[in-house]
């Protein structure tokens, strides 16, 4: 319930208005009621068993000790003690109905015989049909084609014996309860069948939701830890060999080493800006400012380029086609040519020298070379472990094959092919 005041246009302010909440509907209040009764059925079976049967039993004592058989009864000289061991047969073994409903039923079916050989026709013989319920809910649906027999003999017994009214008022009326309780009996079994299967299913989504949730939260990992990688290990490649080259030129040539200090300056700023701009994708309230920032393609190979050759290394560029490629792709392509030429700073040693070969074909088809004149890099295993294995998925992104590995002999160096081949048609 909420409470408001309103104020009129002439300023003034009337009582306050409440808002009722729409009453919940009845079914929801007796759905909920069945819950709690089934949870509670769930943690004490055997009391709920109990009190059930505890009660027909003391029905089937009233109907005894109150004389209500009477009124239903073929033979009213029954031998009371009869009486009373026939009411307690058919509902004391109630307790058992849940648990063992075949073995309930053959109890009763002597008892009920007794009672239909009798004469006695005690009302309490209603209870079998409790028992056939239970079984056409937990039991194999065949077993009703010998427990609705079993249930039928008696009143056929007590027809033929007595022969009060007509067949079609003892035993079609029986018959027509048998199928009744087996009815409700199937069909509670059902709806249970389907609700388990939905609890199920929603069971099995969820988890297949939190196992999504988990993997794409994993492929997130991965691509922050290749952006990370290529960003910061190549600028600090980069910075490292302008460090060493400012430190041997400081002595013979300040200016040199003043330009070094700058290109430090100019290579470590991009540096924290690519890195604020990988940090910001990160960051919920600021996505789609973040989103609107460029990924870095073939037109910013030209500044990588210059920034590894004032670091000390040489490159050479040969470009062969046109270039048209999508931004994926070119991210892709300068990734690559970034992460070869870090790994060339970092192994090739001093006089080394790199090459870079681009092929553009048709339909995004590019193939670029990347060589280098140094000793040769050490085994994957050696390194941190990310580059190369970076490089193959941006390259498996599009179906495209790398390859890396030593030159052949007597050449010396190391080389780096990547293939990506042309798009597939939308």
């Amino acid at each position: 319930m909420r409470s408001e005041f309103r104020t009129t246009e002439a300023g003034s302010t009337m009582g306050p208005v409440t808002e009722q909440r729409p009453a919940e509907p009845l079914t929801e209040h007796v759905h909920r009621l069945t819950r709690r009764l089934r949870a509670f059925d769930r943690r004490h079976p055997l009391l709920w068993d109990a009190h059930f049967t505890g009660f027909w039993v003391l029905a089937a004592l009233v109907d005894y000790y109150g004389g209500g058989w009477r009124t239903t009864a073929h033979d009213l000289d029954v031998p009371g003690g009869l009486l009373l061991a026939l009411s307690l047969g058919f509902s004391v073994p109630l307790l058992g109905r849940r648990s063992h409903p075949r073995a309930v039923l053959l109890v009763m079916a002597p008892v009920a015989f007794v009672n239909a050989w009798s004469g006695a026709a005690l009302q309490a013989s209603l209870l079998q049909l409790v028992v056939l319920y239970h079984v056409a809910l937990r039991l194999p649906l065949r077993t009703l084609w010998w427990a609705a027999p079993l249930l039928t003999a008696p009143v056929v017994v007590s027809a033929v014996r007595y022969g009060e009214g007509t067949w079609h008022q003892q035993v079609g009326s029986h018959l027509t309860s048998i199928l009744v309780a087996a009815l409700i009996g199937v069909t509670v079994r059902t709806r249970r069948s389907y609700t388990d299967a939905l609890e199920d299913r929603a069971r099995r989504l969820e988890i297949e939701r939190d196992q999504q949730v988990l993997l794409a939260a994993a492929a997130e990992r991965a691509r922050i830890a290749r952006e990370m990688h290529d960003i910061i290990g190549h600028n600090l490649s980069v910075i490292t060999g302008l460090a060493d080259g400012g430190r041997y030129a400081a002595a013979k040539s300040p200016q040199r080493a003043a330009q070094a200090l700058d290109a430090i300056g100019t290579t470590s700023r991009q540096a924290l800006s690519e890195l604020r701009r990988l940090l910001d994708v990160l960051r919920e309230e600021e996505k789609e400012e973040a989103a609107l920032t460029p990924q870095p393609g073939l037109t910013d190979l030209d500044r990588l380029l210059a920034g590894v050759r004032d670091a000390g290394l040489p490159v050479r560029t040969t470009v062969h086609g046109r270039p048209a490629l999508p931004p994926g792709r070119q991210l892709t392509v300068y990734r690559v040519v970034q992460e070869a030429l870090t790994n060339t700073l970092k192994h090739a040693g001093p006089g080394a020298t790199s090459e870079i070969d681009l092929s553009y074909g048709e339909g995004g088809a590019v193939t670029v070379t990347i060589t280098d004149t140094g000793p040769g890099w050490p085994a994957p295993d050696s390194s941190d472990g990310r580059g190369l294995p970076g490089m193959r998925e941006r390259t498996a992104l599009y179906g495209g094959t790398l390859e890396a590995g030593p030159r052949p002999h007597p050449e010396r160096g190391w080389r780096v092919c990547l293939h990506l081949p042309e798009e597939a048609p939308q």
